[in-house]
């Protein structure tokens, strides 16, 4: 009579050793594991699709372009539609371009909330967790595959700004950005990396 119902009790023991061998791996993703997969990959692209969303519009606003970086310090974004713009940071020095206006240039240093913003972009992609943990607190959930990477800003002026970013990836890759001001305007930049031929 039982040996009717072995396959079925297969399959719940071996739905069980799943669950549990996943839990345990999830339990052992920590914040050093993640840092030091982020930290081998020195340089990649990425396209993006980004929605900010505004308190004063009825509709989020749409942007799209692409993503570069090369460790340790430059990174940029170029914004194709809905009209071409680029943000390129190296070093302490930040530079705006559109195609309409005079390139202007910024030293991060004197802006410490964009300053800490782009920390936690550049702090995230370096896999440099001990320039992370000097401007923000850190929350890691999740396993290799799926794993979310909280950050809460510690300085009190810039948590004014910023509430909370929260990155979202799989492996090495990030998928996505999220940015919580504090007043209630949020971004989110799903971003798909770009594999060479």
């Amino acid at each position: 009579m039982l040996s009717r119902y072995r396959p079925f009790w297969r399959v719940i023991a071996i739905a069980v050793t799943l669950f549990y061998s996943s839990t345990l791996l999830a339990e052992d993703w920590k914040l050093p594991d993640l840092m030091q997969l982020l930290a081998q990959h020195k340089s990649g692209q990425a396209v993006f699709v980004e929605k900010k969303y505004i308190a004063l519009l009825d509709k989020p606003v749409l942007s799209s372009g692409e993503l570069s970086f090369n460790a340790p310090d430059r990174l940029e974004k170029r914004t194709l539609k809905p009209k071409p713009e680029s943000l390129l940071l190296e070093g302490d020095k930040l530079t705006v371009s559109r195609a309409d206006k005079r390139a202007l240039s910024i030293n991060l240093q004197e802006y410490p909330e964009v300053a800490s913003i782009v920390s936690s972009i550049r702090g995230t992609l370096l896999g440099d967790l001990a320039a992370l943990e000097k401007s923000f607190q850190l929350s890691l959930s999740g396993s290799a595959n799926q794993w979310l990477l909280v950050l809460v800003p510690l300085d009190s002026s810039v948590a004014k700004t910023m509430q909370r970013i929260r990155i979202r990836g799989n492996g090495a890759d990030i998928q996505a950005i999220h940015f919580e001001q504090a007043d209630g305007d949020r971004s989110e930049m799903l971003i798909s990396k770009i594999v060479p031929p």
